[in-house]
């Protein structure tokens, strides 16, 4: 049984790797209608061997459509999604929008694939923040052996978790370095990004927190457990493309570094690279263009009782992204499958 599905957005950085993606590993479909924005319309994007020109979203009917994968901003998404939803094609949203409506679940599939049963409230399933994903994908299986408590993560984010546009800022403001007649100022980042990092990712809170930083918090208690507690400190960092983050556990229980490790070896969508050497763990620029949340670093926390380090890598764009909505889609399939 193959599926009838679009991907809104097909011509961003998302909307691109979701149909690499669905080539990849794929997925049944049977009928594809790629969508985006009229100022894009007839752009040519790829899928698998095929080319296909990008239809107008503003006048796409999604009536008998089975999966709509969004990889729009907030705006597009809360006038689009909802007709979709409406008239019985599920949305799987990358956005913000819907993360935090209790009627709508969260999904990472690895951690709580049993979420999927919840798609039917609203028919809109939500992805979640690409620093949140990765993180989740490693804390689950620690918490249930030990029970999570506490966690304190930094994160070194790459530029194109802002999209093309902070990947352009990156690379020109890099070449003006060495030509100082080109000046190229702050556009997409509030400081320059090039040979430096940026302790600022989307809007302040009222707390002194970002709106990155709150995500992370509000996420993961939504995927893993409402008790943990968590304190995140996220930074733009001048790498294209990759995740990477700093993250300290402390556990209800003891969990020894070996037994962690052998744990996460063992975990779905988990690479652990972790060798006490030189080069022997993993960075941004190894991780891009692959499926895995890579670990490295395990080692005891012996400032407290019960805590741990580690060293999480992930390619945004992939897990923090696009395959994490194809994989909420393959869920999905599986889902619908079953009822019928």
């Amino acid at each position: 049984m193959g599926y009838r599905v679009a991907v809104v957005g097909a011509t961003g950085n998302v909307g691109r790797e979701m149909l690499n993606i669905l080539a990849e590993r794929q997925f049944p479909v049977d009928e594809l209608a790629v969508l985006a924005s009229r100022r894009s319309l007839g752009t040519e994007v790829s899928f698998g061997e095929r080319t296909l020109k990008t239809l107008d979203l503003d006048t796409f009917d999604f009536t008998g459509w089975d999966i709509a994968l969004f990889a729009v901003g907030s705006d597009a998404t809360k006038i689009y999604a909802p007709k979709a939803a409406k008239v019985g094609c599920v949305v799987i949203d990358n956005s913000s929008l819907y993360r935090y409506d209790p009627d709508i679940p969260l999904i990472v599939p690895e951690v709580n694939p049993e979420a999927v049963h919840d798609y039917a409230k609203k028919n809109i399933i939500a992805n979640p923040n690409c620093s949140t994903a990765q993180m989740v994908v490693a804390l689950k299986p620690l918490h249930d052996r030990a029970k999570v408590k506490r966690v304190v993560v930094s994160t070194y984010q790459s530029v194109s978790g802002s999209g093309a546009k902070g990947i352009d800022e990156l690379w020109d403001q890099t070449k003006a370095i060495y030509n100082p007649t080109d000046d190229k100022p702050p556009k997409t980042f509030t400081k320059q990004i090039a040979f430096n990092v940026i302790p600022h990712i989307d809007v302040f809170m009222d707390d002194g927190s970002t709106k990155e930083e709150w995500k992370m918090v509000a996420e993961t208690k939504k995927i893993v457990d409402k008790n943990i507690k968590v304190t995140a400190t996220c930074v733009r960092v001048p790498v294209f493309v990759g995740h990477a983050e700093s993250i300290n556990i402390e556990f209800e229980d003891f969990l020894d570094e070996d037994e962690a490790r052998d744990i996460l070896r063992e975990s779905p969508g988990i690479m652990v690279i972790d060798k006490r050497e030189d080069g022997g763990y993993v960075t941004p620029v190894e991780c891009v263009g692959d499926f895995a949340t890579f670990i490295s670093r395990i080692r005891q926390d012996s400032t407290i009782d019960n805590g741990l380090n580690l060293w999480c890598v992930s390619d945004n764009l992939r897990k923090g992204a696009a395959l994490n909505a194809v994989q909420i889609a393959e869920l999905l399939g599986r889902e619908i499958l079953k009822k019928g």
